[in-house]
């Protein structure tokens, strides 16, 4: 995304929580809580644990040797590996990573990742729960001219319209912290998703890791995606929601409605008198196009054999873009509602 179309249909808070830095991070930390889950579990050495702790500690990424490593092969763990390799004392180099795969140490990362993503999407649909009650107690019982089908319908209040705003948000909410549990958990599976390259300590090994990170536990699923599938399904609908919202406040502001006024809308070239609704735009094409690459995320889940490079790069592909974009409609949200201005 060019930097003029991520001022306004990006979000800088959660493009940071999902950049190659932050990745990168994640990914270190996979690999110090396996090597200390290693160590525990007499897999390897305590002192080889404590050595690739220390270049963990001291380590900073060549981000053009990774890309270069990334565009050979298809995935940054390798070439990552090759550079923190360089910095463990000898004789402990093989034990960094030892048992493990590259999508172990990508998807683990990835929960990391995702832990931040849903504090700060949980958040802010919080923020906008509270500011939608407070609308309703302003303005709840002020009367409000009802449409069915774009047409006139009959005299209402603005209490139904705020609840038909701020209800699915609680909803999704609700969702959100309820798929924490299985979502936010350890992928350990070793090369072919059996663990049976740990030598019988996977169970033991898996459990270490989860405590250390802060994730739940599981049995390996480098093929099963229905969990990230199922976040890509709830960004959506919360998405989606804000796009009705969005809808009905560009319809409201209509000049020939004026149930509503905006404050420092968009301006246009040619007519200055105008003021444009253009968060509630921007709200409408975000629903629009989570709803779409949600259809994509699904198409993810079809993983070949015991791992697929290519649903695994599509579910890349997607899944950033739909928390950026679930994270951008929030924030045009909050700043439309300090926009609204009821008559």
């Amino acid at each position: 995304m060019t930097p003029l179309l991520s001022a306004l249909t990006g979000d800088a808070d959660m493009e940071r929580l999902l950049s190659d830095e932050a990745q990168v991070a994640a990914m270190l930390a996979v690999e110090r809580a396996l090597a200390g889950a290693n160590a525990d579990a007499g897999f390897i050495s305590p002192a080889a644990a404590e050595a690739i702790d220390a270049a963990i500690d001291g380590f900073a990424a060549d981000f053009d040797a990774l890309a270069h490593g990334m565009a050979r092969d298809g995935v940054v763990v390798p070439a990552l590996l090759a550079q923190v390799r360089g910095s463990v004392a000898d004789p402990h180099g093989p034990a960094l990573h030892k048992g493990a795969t590259s999508q172990d140490i990508v998807d683990t990362a990835l929960m990391l990742q995702l832990a931040k993503a849903l504090e700060l999407i949980e958040g802010r649909i919080g923020d906008l729960i509270s500011r939608l009650g407070t609308l309703q107690a302003e303005h709840g019982d002020k009367p409000l001219t009802a449409h069915t089908r774009m047409q006139v319908a009959l005299p209402t209040t603005w209490r139904p319209k705020l609840q038909s705003w701020s209800e699915p948000l609680s909803r999704h909410l609700k969702a959100l912290a309820g798929m924490k549990r299985s979502l936010l958990v350890v992928q350990l599976g070793g090369p072919v998703g059996d663990r049976g390259s740990f030598e019988g300590h996977g169970e033991a090994i898996a459990a270490g890791m989860a405590k250390r990170l802060g994730l739940g536990i599981a049995a390996p699923w480098h093929a099963e995606r229905d969990p990230i599938v199922g976040l890509g399904d709830a960004l959506a609908r919360v998405t989606g929601s804000l796009g009705k919202l969005g809808a009905d406040v560009a319809l409201l502001a209509q000049t020939e409605v004026g149930a509503v006024t905006l404050t420092g809308g968009g301006g246009s070239s040619a007519m200055p008198h105008k003021s444009n609704p253009v968060s509630a735009e921007v709200l409408v094409a975000l629903g629009r196009y989570n709803a779409g690459l949600a259809g994509i995320l699904q198409q993810a889940m079809i993983h070949e054999y015991e791992r697929s490079g290519a649903a695994w790069t599509l579910e890349w592909l997607t899944l950033p873009r739909m928390l950026v974009s679930t994270a951008a409609a929030l924030r045009l949200a909050t700043a439309l509602l300090d926009q609204i201005r009821i008559a």
